[in-house]
């Protein structure tokens, strides 16, 4: 297995954005595709869909967190 970071992505011009819920949980299983996060904004609530098939392995920023394009949200191992 591969780790894989799973980040903010480009939400394009917002001040704030705040995630919101994680729909996983460490140790879940995820196919790629699958809605990993909530994400909002002042315009908008975004789901982060994961990229690849894998299980989550780490949750690094937590609910409620302010995040910003780029901020490592969490940590994969995924099949590749």
């Amino acid at each position: 297995m591969k780790e894989f970071l799973l980040k903010t992505p480009d939400l394009g011009d917002t001040e704030k954005i705040e995630l919101v819920r994680w729909l996983r949980k460490v140790g879940d299983s995820v196919s790629k595709g699958d809605e990993m996060i909530e994400l909002v904004t002042d315009k908008a609530a975004f789901p982060v869909e994961s990229p690849y098939s894998g299980i989550l392995k780490k949750i690094i920023m937590e609910e409620g967190s302010v995040v910003k394009k780029g901020d490592i949200l969490g940590i994969m191992d995924i099949n590749e």
